[in-house]
Order: C-alpha cells, then sequence, then structure tokens
C-alpha cells in the first residue's frame, strides 16, 4: 500500500489533470519547505530516562504561518507528518484562511504514560522546537492523542520560556486559558454546515441515515450534532469494533457505555460490528473520523452510502476515489469537510493576539459563513471542471498557494 505522503502526492497529480499547473510551482508543492525532527528526553515516573523521536513538518507558508496539530501515536512517523502537513496546507486555503500548512508528531504510546510523564513529553517537545514556532512562524494545535489540557502545557512552557503570554503560538487551549468557544467541536461543527450546504445540492432527503466510523473528539461530536438535527445516526465505532441499530442510537447513552466500559460495543439493545462491517453499511452519509486508508480499492465497492463526508485526514485513497466515482458515490473531501477544527483554531489565534474573547455564537455564526460558501464555491467547481469534489477542492487550494507565492 502506497504511505500516506505518496497517496498524497497522487492526489495533487490527479488535480493536476483536470486543471494543470505551472510545472515549477507544481514540483514546488510536492517538496514541503522544512522538515524537523529532534529527540524528546523524558525522565519517567520511576527515575529512568528515556527518549522519544518527534517531528515536525513546515510544508508551505505562503499564505500565513505554519499551521497544524501535534499527534502522539506509536505509528506515527515522518512520512506521515509530511502528509499530514500539505493537507493542512490545502486545507487552509480551501476554507480561504491566512495560515499556511504544518504538522508534528511524537512516536509515542500516550496510553502507557502517567499524566506527569505526558506533561514532562508535552513540554519537552516546546524546547525541541522551540527557535521553530511563535504567532508569526508556526502555531501548533491538537490531533490525535493531543487535548486542550496538553495545549495549555506547551502554551505555558512557551510562556516561560519565551516571555510570550499572548497565548498565541498555541490554539485548541481551554477556555479558562485563551481558548476560544467552540473550538472542541469545530472539525464536526464545520462539516455539519458543509452537509447542509450540499444536502440539497446531492439530493439527500431531509433527514438522512447516517454512520460514523470513530468515537474519538471528532466523531462523538458529529454523531451528536447529526442527532440533535434530528438525523438517524444508526451505527458508530471505535478501534476495538462497532455497534449498530436500524432505527438509530440514542448517542448520549452510548457516550456513557463508552464512558464506563471503554469500549462502544456490547451495548444494549445493538447489534455489534468491525469497523469494516461499518462502513459497508446501507446509509445516506457515512462519516470517517479515525485515521487515514479506511477506504481503499480492496473495500470500496462494497460501499452502499450515497455521501461519504470525510472528517478524518485521508480516510480515502485515490484508488477508491476512482472506484466510488464509478458508482456514483460522493466523497466531501478531508481538505473541505474537517477545515472548521483548523477555521476556529485560526480564531483563537485572532483573539489571542488582539486580547479578545468572542462569544461562542459569534464563532459559530463566522465559522457557518466560511464552511457554507467554500462547500457551494467546491461544489460549483467540481461541476465546471466535470470531476469530483475532491479534485476541484484541491484545484482551488493550489491556486490561491500559487497566487499567494506569486505575490511573494
Amino acid at each position: 500500500m502506497p504511505t500516506p505522503f505518496e497517496h498524497a502526492i497522487h492526489q495533487l497529480e490527479r488535480a493536476n489533470q483536470v486543471h494543470p499547473f505551472p510545472k515549477v510551482f507544481f514540483d514546488a508543492m510536492k517538496h514541503p519547505d522544512r522538515e524537523l525532527k529532534a529527540q524528546i528526553p523524558v525522565t519517567m515516573d520511576d527515575g529512568s530516562p528515556k527518549s522519544f523521536e518527534a517531528y515536525r513538518v513546515q510544508y508551505n507558508n505562503a499564505r500565513g504561518p505554519y499551521k497544524g496539530g501535534i499527534r502522539f501515536h506509536p505509528q506515527t512517523d515522518p512520512d506521515e507528518v509530511r502528509a499530514l502537513a500539505l493537507w493542512m496546507a490545502l486545507k487552509c486555503a480551501v476554507v480561504n484562511i491566512p495560515m499556511g500548512g504544518g504538522k508534528g508528531g511524537v512516536t509515542v504510546d500516550p496510553k502507557k504514560l502517567s499524566k506527569t510523564e505526558l506533561e514532562r513529553l508535552s513540554r519537552g517537545w516546546v524546547h525541541a522546537f522551540l527557535r521553530e514556532i511563535g504567532p508569526d512562524l508556526d502555531v501548533p494545535a491538537p490531533d490525535v492523542n493531543t487535548n486542550s489540557e496538553v495545549m495549555a502545557w506547551m502554551a505555558d512552557e512557551y510562556a516561560k520560556l519565551t516571555g510570550d503570554t499572548s497565548g498565541a503560538t498555541f490554539t485548541g487551549k481551554p477556555i479558562g486559558k485563551g481558548g476560544s468557544e467552540g473550538r472542541t467541536e469545530a472539525t464536526a461543527q464545520g462539516g455539519y454546515f458543509v452537509f447542509e450546504a450540499l444536502q440539497k445540492k446531492l439530493n439527500l432527503p431531509e433527514k438522512v441515515s447516517v454512520a460514523v466510523q470513530g468515537f474519538g473528539n471528532v466523531g462523538r461530536h458529529a454523531a451528536d450534532i447529526w442527532a440533535a438535527h434530528g438525523h438517524k445516526v444508526i451505527a458508530v465505532s471505535d478501534s476495538r469494533g462497532g455497534i449498530w441499530k436500524e432505527d438509530g442510537l440514542d448517542i448520549a447513552a452510548v457516550e456513557a457505555h463508552k464512558k464506563k466500559t471503554g469500549v462502544v460495543a456490547s451495548f444494549s439493545g445493538t447489534k455489534d460490528i468491525t469497523n469494516e462491517e461499518l462502513l459497508a453499511l446501507s446509509c445516506d452519509v457515512l462519516i470517517p473520523s479515525a485515521l487515514e486508508n479506511q477506504i481503499r480499492s480492496d473495500n470500496a465497492d462494497m460501499i452502499k452510502a450515497k455521501v461519504i463526508l470525510e472528517l478524518a485526514n485521508g480516510p480515502t485513497t485515490p484508488e477508491a476515489d476512482d472506484l466510488l466515482l464509478r458508482k456514483n458515490i460522493v466523497v466531501i473531501p478531508d481538505i473541505l469537510a474537517n477545515a472548521g477544527g483548523v477555521t476556529v483554531s485560526t480564531f483563537e489565534w485572532e483573539q489571542n493576539r488582539k486580547g479578545e474573547h468572542w462569544s461562542a455564537k459569534e464563532v459559530e455564526t463566522r465559522l457557518e459563513k466560511i464552511m457554507d460558501r467554500e462547500a457551494k464555491h467546491v461544489f460549483s467547481r467540481s461541476q465546471k471542471l466535470k470531476t469530483d469534489m475532491r479534485r476541484a477542492a484541491f484545484v482551488i487550494a493550489l491556486e490561491r498557494i500559487e497566487e499567494a507565492m506569486k505575490l511573494k
């Protein structure tokens, strides 16, 4: 199977086929500006020393400071971080926010660390990359297995080391420490605004059936939001499997079960299913909210959903895109569908720089305006180019980055 970065480059090339770009610019977009690697020493709770490999890829800053999350995951490696950084550069451009693209990671299983060890690792990440980050240079955020508490530790360490107490170097912080209203649910909420903008254009019914793969921060909020608007969430899953109920799940009860047992499986009144079985369910909207490469050439033929809305990064391979297009299954691509998170992160950065705090309503109103406008823009361009929405989104993003690079 291709690596995540090979997958991302293939997507770039597919977009270039429907709307060719100048060779010098296009070749430049295949390479990040800078790749950083560091070893983070951590004193474990038993006093023993341990070192963790960490990465930061700064892909393109033509449109603004590098922007992108930091993930803590045992399978994180430079190739994955490089792909995520490229997708972030495109994502910021497709929703037209003044940020570039970056990504960070640490190869670690955070579940095996105590809270104090996790804090030492988080603060160590700041020491490792201190000279390469800042509100005008590179603005990290949470990602897989990192959260507002991790960002608070990092922002605090940055302030101690630099004297900059604005908080604008890290986003996704707790509200009481400079975080933005609406940031926790922003990725899922932004995806819902994209869905609303395109629902009629894609001939979806007024109330849809939904299957959500992944029940972490993004997937859980997605299930909550779609259910709160009267849609029927028929299945959810986590890394250990999923549950299905044809007439719809009680999401609040599933959340309580997950909190108590640690899994969504074996929930009363539902049928246990695998993640693969979830992907193959008959539904109106399938929402992948887990990791990369979930929908591939070997399982795309099993997909029965009318629309796939990607809240995960890179869940569909290019080969699967072709198969889904032939089946008339619409894919709303990640660089549009899940851009609500980075959009509200940018709002947080702006609030920190101005010393402001916007209300939840103002954040939601601003987010809806951006997601509605750009979703309709991507759909319109896909119709004009007679191509899928992913290639249309890539074309729009590349046009905006190219223009910024010319101006520079």
